[in-house]
């Protein structure tokens, strides 16, 4: 079970309001006892922040505000002896504007590190030379005066695009990752991975159609030419053979934001030569309803080649969290989208929250940091709701700063989601969520077992895993029952089903779920 830590709001051990590496070795204590196999860090790469940590002007150097080298290889060694390895986020798309690589692209046309970036010249009459729009609203490319060309952004115009059809970008980036490889750590998530290849030609996109995704019909058009290219698996297949070299292997796992479970399966090449793990968007974007997420599910696991894994996730740094998305702030929800996340057959990963029921935090104009919230401001705040700072206490600084210090962001509802008053109550999300990973820990079919759809009336979704695990989800308002079922309800959303026999029909309140060891 991976844990996706975004460090800037996990825990500060030094009174600024900012986490920080140090706060998350402070803490290594309650990942080992929630059971943790692994976390995964949002950037703490060298960033100006434009984009908080996604707009990247050193690689391999830590930024201060989390701390130093020496904290990072601390972590490491700490959580390796808890048996928790850690995952750094990768950015490989595109640099800060700040980064020596653009400064030096910048200076002129023939500069050394002019061919690392994708530059184009203006059509005539100074138009940009094609259409693409940028991920955050705007044109994708912008002019540089002093030599006249355009340079491209699929995000922010102080996050220029690499050009990963030049050899030295590819050489580089095989540098980073044995800078960190060789540090130990355990592999990366790729930023926007299926994006990293545009177009050699540099085509239009052709306007969206009316059944297309809804981002593509609001910025009218459909990213066929900057994203998702072919060469985008070559990169793949090296660093998967660079992964594969070290002892033991590393880990690669794909922010794949694409909406076709079809293009997702090929982010896994032939199972076993791409990535190892690839995030499934359709399923984090489908409604909490029972076969729309059967629907996405089964059809996951019928794309996917033989050797791949799947790997699920209800919320991350750049959603809304799924105790708001899909449970509308409703605890049985939360616990009923918990179970189903460590019980269905792939990778769980947890972002920081979830196994309390956080949900997004209220913010204002002028807590805004987030460059997509300040944008598109009041219409939609951005992403820092979900990027508010753990609550681990409820008290004046939440356990996440100092009792005087204003955190970089407001807390969300600290009083009803904290670690503290759930960590000893037995009816908890907290402990539900700790049973369930322990429970998944000792129970091969929970691990590994194959996975198959049972029948199941309306509204209610159920699963075998191997031999001897039926997991059963009632995702509606009414009371339903699954039949045919004998056996023990090992652990129930409802923690006073535990241990209830099975006998007949399995009768399952609204939002309700069991997971139940059958005879």
């Amino acid at each position: 079970m991976l844990y996706q830590i975004y460090p800037r709001s996990f825990a500060d051990s030094n009174g600024d309001g900012i986490g920080d590496l140090r706060g998350v070795v402070d803490h290594l204590e309650y990942l080992e006892w929630l059971g943790v196999d692994g976390v995964w860090l949002s950037p703490i790469t060298v960033s100006p922040n434009a984009d908080w940590g996604y707009d990247v002007a050193d690689y391999c150097a830590v930024q201060p505000d989390y701390g130093t080298l020496s904290d990072l290889d601390e972590l490491v060694a700490e959580a390796g002896r808890r048996a928790i390895r850690v995952l750094l986020d990768l950015v490989p798309n595109h640099t800060s504007d700040r980064h020596p690589w653009f400064v030096d692209a910048r200076e002129s046309r023939s500069a050394r590190h002019r061919d690392w970036y994708v530059w184009a010249d203006p059509k005539t009459g100074g138009s940009a030379p094609n259409n693409w729009v940028s991920s955050f609203g705007g044109p994708a490319w912008t002019l540089d005066d002093a030599s006249g060309q355009y340079y491209l952004h699929n995000f922010l115009p102080e996050q220029p695009d690499l050009n990963w059809w030049n050899d030295h970008v590819r050489d580089a980036f095989d540098e980073v990752l044995r800078f960190w490889f060789d540090r130990g750590v355990a592999g990366f998530r790729i930023d926007v991975c299926h994006m990293i290849v545009k177009d050699a030609d540099l085509r239009d996109n052709p306007p969206a159609r009316a059944d297309d995704h809804w981002m593509a019909r609001v910025f009218g058009q459909r990213s066929i030419y900057n994203a998702n290219q072919p060469e985008v698996h070559e990169i793949l297949r090296r660093w998967r053979r660079l992964a594969d070299s070290y002892d033991p292997p590393r880990v690669l796992i794909g922010e794949t934001n694409v909406e076709e479970l079809d293009i997702l399966a090929r982010y896994y090449g032939r199972g076993d030569d791409e990535l190892h793990l690839a995030f499934n968007f359709p399923f984090i974007n489908a409604a909490f309803d029972a076969e729309a997420l059967r629907a996405v599910v089964e059809t996951t696991e019928h794309l996917l080649p033989a050797d791949a894994w799947p790997v699920w996730t209800g919320s991350n740094h750049d959603v809304s969290r799924l105790a708001t998305r899909w449970a509308s702030s409703d605890p049985e929800k939360s616990r009923a989208a918990i179970m189903m996340l460590l019980t269905l057959r792939g990778t769980p990963v947890l972002y920081q929250g979830d196994e309390i029921g956080l949900t997004d935090a209220t913010v204002t104009e002028q807590d805004l940091h987030d460059p997509v919230g300040r944008r598109f401001w009041p219409a939609y705040a951005g992403r820092d709701p979900v990027r508010s700072p753990m609550p681990w206490r409820d008290e004046p600084g939440g356990g996440f700063t100092d009792p005087d210090v204003k955190p970089w962001l407001p807390f969300g509802n600290i009083a009803a989601h904290n670690v503290a008053s759930q960590r000893h109550r037995p009816d908890s999300q907290l402990q539900l969520t700790r049973d369930l990973i322990g429970f998944r820990k000792r129970t091969p079919d929970l691990q590994t077992g194959d996975s198959t759809q049972t029948p199941a009336p309306a509204g209610l979704w159920a699963w075998r895993r191997g031999e001897r695990i039926v997991v059963a989800l009632n995702l509606s308002d009414s009371h339903n029952a699954l039949e045919g079922l004998t056996g023990t309800i090992a652990i129930a959303t409802d923690r006073t089903r535990d241990g209830e026999p099975v006998s007949g029909p399995l009768d399952l309140r609204p939002w309700e779920g069991v997971v139940v060891t059958t005879s």
